[in-house]
């Protein structure tokens, strides 16, 4: 996937409005991510179907709670008719969208606070997800071993948002239905790739007889997919991740990694301002969850059409 924009500067997006338009900020995680650049480019597209201004907003690490609420008290002050979110963290954000919803409709997407005052929430079903991915790590460990058995481990990308969480649950309710599989270490990161990448190599140091890695995010499998690359072990270790990148793919496809849980984070963006938008101009939305669905990608299916529309989608909107 190509990634065609970087995020103009907050205060050139909020100064470039006219009077009358109607507002809703995007609010992703992570303004530097191909995942959340994807989720803006959605929204900027519904923003230029519906004709009305899409500032795509957020801070530049999923660590920084503190930036994410205050960009969100700041789109709230700068008069948005509507707001989309994704949270950084589950407890943090949960009153900052309780106060924006006392002027805003919020609808919130990918990641839930500790809040019930959105309009709609648009989300992958993350246990599923977990689950998914966490199933066919451990049905390629039995392919390879005769038997569901063995060593594993799982990389958290960092404490606090709910998606994570979700996925981790997911994972161990697979794990727990194999008594032949033993979790041996999650190991919590700090929301970036040299802590992931760190993890990943003190997993396969410690553990010699590891047989499988599941990372609950993008960049878990960029440090897992280094790792194995640096120390030989794509061969003997299953790994599977969230989500996707040019150099995740490179990695289905050279072997390296075993599968990709994607996502639909186009969807979420563009899906989610047309809620927020009928949520400001009609008071309610047609539907207060919706499942944006996951998918399992691997070197079989990577080249399949519908997969390639998922992997690599048209980022032509300009903010």
């Amino acid at each position: 996937m190509k990634i065609k924009y970087l995020l103009v500067a907050i205060a050139f997006v909020f100064g470039s409005f006219s009077a009358n338009a109607v507002k809703i900020p995007v609010i992703v995680k992570d303004s530097t991510s191909p995942f959340w650049q994807i989720v803006l480019d959605g929204g900027c597209t519904a923003g230029a179907e519906l004709g009305i201004e899409v500032p795509l907003l957020g801070p530049t690490s999923e660590a920084d709670i503190a930036g994410q609420i205050n960009v969100l008290e700041d789109a709230v002050a700068g008069g948005a008719d509507a707001i989309v979110i994704a949270a950084t963290s589950f407890e943090g954000l949960g009153a900052p969208i309780d106060e924006a919803a006392k002027s805003v409709p919020v609808v919130v997407i990918d990641s839930i606070a500790d809040s019930k005052n959105h309009a709609s929430f648009m989300t992958t079903n993350n246990v599923e997800g977990g689950r998914m991915g966490c199933q066919h790590m451990v049905d390629l460990i039995a392919e390879k071993h005769g038997a569901p058995e063995g060593e594993v481990a799982i990389v958290n990308y960092g404490a606090g948002p709910s998606s994570l969480r979700d996925r981790i649950q997911g994972c161990n309710e697979v794990l727990d239905s194999y008594p032949g599989i033993e979790l041996v270490a999650t190991k919590v990161g700090d929301f970036t790739t040299t802590r992931q990448l760190n993890d990943s190599l003190d997993l396969i140091t410690t553990f010699p007889n590891l047989r499988g890695i599941f990372d609950d995010a993008l960049f878990g499998g960029l440090g897992t997919g280094q790792a194995l690359k640096e120390t030989g072990k794509a061969d003997d270790i299953i790994a599977v991740t969230f989500d996707s990148s040019d150099e995740l793919i490179n990695y289905i496809n050279d072997g390296t990694l075993k599968g990709l849980i994607i996502q639909d984070p186009w969807g979420m963006g563009n899906m989610g301002v047309k809620a927020a938008f009928d949520a400001s101009q009609n008071g309610k939305v047609l539907a207060p969850f919706v499942d944006t669905g996951a998918t399992l990608v691997t070197k079989a299916n990577i080249n399949d059409a519908a997969i390639d529309a998922k992997l690599n989608p048209s980022l032509d909107c300009k903010p």
